[in-house]
C-alpha cells in the first residue's frame, strides 16, 4: 500500500469508492479545476439543464397557467417530503419555502410568541451571523423585553456546558446551527434539544451546513423546529429556496407571523379574513417560485439514491485524510487546524487557519486553480461534497496549497478583499 502522501494512495481510495459513479452525474466543465466550495454552492447536475428546459419550454411555454394544476402547486410539499427523508422528518413536517433567513424569522418569532412569559433567546458565537441578525430583529418585534444571549465558545467547538448553564426557565428559544459555518463543529442534536426541552424552551436548528452531508434524525432528537438551505450539499442552484420543518405536534400551536394567501385554509376562496390551514402549509406565505424550486429535486433525488450513511462514511474518511495531509505537509508551514479533530463532531468541511489566509486563498484560486472560500479572520474553508469530491482532488489541492507556500505565490496578492469571499 502506498504512503498516504503519495497520489497513488488517493487513486486507490477512489478506485474502491462505492459512490464514485455519482460524480458522472455532475457537470465537470474543467477537469483541472479542483472545487472545494460545495459547502457554499453545490455543483450543477447534468439533469438540471434537462429539467430547466422542460420547465421553460413545455410546462411554462406550452401549458402556461395550467401548470399549477399539473404539479406546480404540490412541488413545495413534494420536494420537502424528499428532503425530510434525509433529515428524519415525515412528509407533512417539512416544506420548501422562501429563504433560510425568512424561515428562521417565521419560526423564531412564532416560538417566542408561544413562550411569551420568557425573556431571552439563547444562541452561540459560532452561529451564522445572519441568524444572529434575525434573532436580534425578532427580539425587537416580540412586543416585550427580550434579549439575545450569545454564549461564547473557544472558536471551534460548541460551548455545550455553557449552553447547559445558560438555558433556564426564562429561556423562550434556543437557536443554533447544527454544523457551524466556520469550524464545522457539529452539535449532538438530541442532547442539546433535550437541554431546551428540560427548561421548557423551544429548540430551532439551522441545518444549512449539515443537510445532505451529515446524518440527522429530527424525530429521534424530538426537535420541534428546523430550517435549512438547498444550494449547498443539496445542489439546488444559487440562491435556491430553503426549507422549514415543524414537528407535527407543534403545527397547531405555533402561528406564522407572515400570514399570506398560501397559508390560508382555502386560498382560492379569496376571503377577506385570514383562516390558517390546519397543518404545515399555514407556514407558507406567498406564491412559490416554481422554476427555482423545481431545480432542487434532482440533487435531492441523487442524495437519496446514494444514502446518507454512505455519504457520511465517505465524508468522514475524506476530511480525516485531508487533516492527515495538513499535519504532515502544512502544519510545519504555520497552518492551524480550525476544525475539530474528532470525526464524530466534525461536518464535511475543514477550516485551515493561517495569518496570511486571505492572500493564500487568492493564490490558490488564481494560480493553482483550487477553489475554497475564506472566512475571517484566517479561515481557508475546504468543503468536501462526498457525492462528487474525489480523494485525488483532496491530495492535489493540498499539494497545490503546499506549492503556494513553497514558491511564496501569495505574496503577489493584495490584502484588499473581494466583495464575495
Amino acid at each position: 500500500m502506498p504512503n498516504f502522501t503519495e497520489i497513488a494512495y488517493a487513486q486507490q481510495l477512489d478506485a474502491k469508492d462505492p459512490l464514485a459513479h455519482f460524480r458522472d452525474q455532475f457537470v465537470i466543465a474543467d477537469p483541472d479545476l479542483i472545487y472545494l466550495d460545495g459547502n457554499s454552492l453545490g455543483r450543477l447536475l447534468k439533469k438540471h439543464s434537462r429539467t430547466a428546459q422542460d420547465l421553460i419550454e413545455r410546462q411554462w411555454g406550452k401549458r402556461l397557467i395550467r401548470g399549477w394544476n399539473e404539479g406546480w402547486i404540490e412541488l413545495q410539499a413534494q420536494i420537502g417530503s424528499k428532503i425530510g427523508q434525509l433529515v428524519g422528518a415525515d412528509a407533512d413536517e417539512l416544506i420548501v419555502a422562501d429563504s433560510t433567513s425568512i424561515n428562521l424569522f417565521k419560526l423564531a418569532l412564532a416560538a417566542v410568541r408561544y413562550n411569551n412569559g420568557r425573556s431571552k433567546i439563547i444562541t452561540d458565537d459560532l452561529n451564522f451571523p445572519s441568524d444572529l441578525y434575525i434573532l436580534q430583529g425578532v427580539a425587537q418585534l416580540a412586543g416585550r423585553p427580550l434579549r439575545v444571549q450569545i454564549i461564547p465558545s473557544d472558536g471551534i467547538h460548541g460551548p455545550v456546558q455553557a449552553l447547559a448553564e445558560a438555558i433556564d426557565n426564562d429561556t423562550a428559544l434556543v437557536a443554533l446551527s447544527h454544523t457551524v459555518f466556520k469550524s464545522s463543529y457539529t452539535y449532538d442534536m438530541t442532547a442539546v434539544t433535550q437541554l431546551a426541552h428540560n427548561a421548557g424552551a423551544l429548540m430551532l436548528w439551522d441545518m444549512s451546513h449539515s443537510v445532505g452531508s451529515v446524518p440527522a434524525d429530527l424525530h429521534a432528537a424530538n426537535a420541534p423546529l428546523a430550517v435549512g438551505c438547498t444550494y449547498k450539499y443539496l445542489n439546488g442552484g444559487p440562491g435556491s429556496p430553503a426549507f422549514l420543518y415543524v414537528q407535527r405536534a407543534w403545527q397547531a400551536k405555533l402561528g406564522n407571523p407572515i400570514t399570506g394567501w398560501m397559508g390560508h385554509e382555502a386560498m382560492f376562496d379569496f376571503a377577506l379574513d385570514y383562516q390558517r390551514d390546519n397543518g404545515l402549509r399555514h407556514f407558507l406565505t406567498g406564491t412559490p417560485p416554481i422554476l427555482s424550486i423545481a431545480l432542487i429535486e434532482p440533487g435531492v433525488d441523487l442524495l437519496l439514491e446514494a444514502g446518507m450513511a454512505a455519504l457520511r462514511a465517505k465524508s468522514a474518511q475524506q476530511t480525516s485524510y485531508l487533516i492527515d495531509l495538513w499535519r504532515t505537509w502544512l502544519e510545519p508551514l504555520g497552518f492551524r487546524l480550525n476544525s475539530p479533530e474528532e470525526t464524530a463532531v466534525r461536518g464535511s468541511h475543514v477550516s485551515l487557519g493561517h495569518d496570511d489566509g486571505w492572500r493564500i486563498s487568492q493564490a490558490l484560486i488564481n494560480d493553482m486553480r483550487v477553489i475554497p472560500d475564506f472566512r475571517k479572520p484566517d479561515n481557508i474553508r475546504l468543503g468536501i461534497a462526498p457525492i462528487y469530491t474525489r480523494f485525488s482532488d483532496i491530495h492535489e489541492a493540498m499539494r497545490r496549497l503546499r506549492q503556494v507556500m513553497d514558491e511564496r505565490l501569495y505574496e503577489r496578492y493584495s490584502l484588499a478583499e473581494n466583495g464575495v469571499t
